[in-house]
């Protein structure tokens, strides 16, 4: 057994789509997080861990912004992965003929729509937002590209509003419209409301950009996959602008593990793209992140680690290895015989049950002393009871 979850997860009947898309944009949303800027290495680097992840499509970047930017877009839809490569642009000619000169499978091209956009960022009307889209994706497809427009701040738009550009853009062939959650501002209840809403009226794919000022990112996303869309957007450790975007390990594994929704992604390399990122970012991952922090499978209380040398789904949903991850037994001031015991046996170490009731108190003593035991210590400490090298 990889994992044990609550059998009330399948006391509803939930429907999944099969064809669902996930397109990450950690080379593009993510290098918005402040003070992230990638070498065209890393990119190079990050982009092929994401094709052997094998994810649907990458956001390489935003071709525009310069040309070391478009050079590396360039040479990430040149290096053969079966990825699509998609490039963001804004709703102008000259965007989209230099995401043309990357090479690109499609773009990304978005638009302002609520009106505090429209009346403080854009300075246009609403029907302006309409025109521009038309004319976007009209070139662009007119170019061979695949398209998804996006709405940006859609969750704070007004809905009829947003049904008229949809259409517009779903009239120009548009392959698939974004809802962007821009300022992370929904409630799941909220985006499973204006999702339904959407399907109602348009035939184009939906897709979901949510970001996480509320922790509600990955939620949000799924809300709206159950409500209809059939794509979502995601960075590695959930990097982006302010509080970042969906996390690519929660949600992946989120529907892998909690809702039996396995897309084909090779989550066993999961640690190992988190570990890049975050060198490249030089963003640490939090130890209590889900999925890839470093506490996500360490256990230290007596109780647990008793339970878990026995049967490690006592207190892990899924097992480590799913993910590159591994178990650690860590000493403390809450170790107990058995943990200290499993402990001396990674080492191949014996002492006598007299010695190891000496050894559990100092590994105590030594961490309320403000020690951390690491395996070093751990050792001068067996060394100092039993009097043996």
């Amino acid at each position: 057994m990889q994992y044990f979850i609550s059998h009330y997860n399948k006391e509803q009947e939930l429907k999944f789509p099969d064809d669902l898309i996930i397109y990450d944009t950690t080379l593009r949303d993510g290098e918005q997080t402040p003070g992230v800027c990638f070498s065209f290495d890393e990119k190079l680097e990050i982009a092929k861990k994401l094709d052997q992840f094998k994810i649907h499509q990458i956001e390489a970047g935003f071709p525009i912004v310069s040309e070391k930017e478009k050079e590396t877009v360039k040479a990430i839809t040149n290096e053969g992965l079966d990825a699509g490569i998609l490039g963001l642009t804004r709703t102008k000619k000259e965007d989209i003929d230099v995401a043309l000169d990357c090479d690109v499978d499609g773009i990304i091209t978005f638009v302002g729509t609520s009106d505090i956009h429209l009346d403080h960022k854009m300075h246009i009307t609403r029907q302006d937002a309409i025109n521009l889209c038309e004319t976007a994706v009209d070139y662009a497809k007119d170019h061979g590209l695949y398209v998804a427009f996006s709405a940006e701040d859609a969750t704070r738009t007004d809905i009829e509003f947003l049904k008229r550009i949809y259409l517009k853009a779903q009239e120009c062939g548009a392959d698939r419209v974004h809802i962007a959650d821009t300022t992370g501002a929904i409630t799941p209840q909220g985006i499973d409301y204006l999702v339904r809403e959407l399907v109602k009226d348009l035939d184009v794919m939906i897709a979901l950009h949510c970001h996480n000022d509320f922790g509600l990112a990955v939620i949000n996303s799924i809300t709206g996959i159950l409500a209809g869309a059939k794509g979502i957007s995601t960075t590695v450790n959930g990097i982006g602008e302010r509080a970042g975007n969906a996390s690519l390990e929660e949600l992946i594994m989120s529907l892998r593990i909690l809702y039996g929704k396995d897309y084909g992604f090779k989550t066993k390399y999961i640690k190992e793209l988190s570990d890049i990122v975050s060198k490249h970012s030089g963003l640490q991952i939090p130890y209590n992140k889900p999925v890839v922090g470093n506490n996500v499978f360490r256990h230290e209380s007596g109780i647990h680690v008793d339970a878990v040398i026995e049967e490690p789904l006592c207190y892990e949903p899924y097992l480590p290895e799913l993910v590159g991850q591994k178990r650690q037994l860590v000493l403390g001031k809450h170790s107990g015989c058995r943990a200290v015991k499993a402990k001396m046996n990674e080492f191949d170490l014996e002492v006598s049950d007299e010695e190891l009731i000496q050894i559990v108190r100092e590994v105590k003593k030594s961490r309320e002393e403000g020690k951390y035991i690491n395996d070093k210590v751990f050792k001068e400490i067996v060394k100092k009871i039993s009097k043996k090298e």
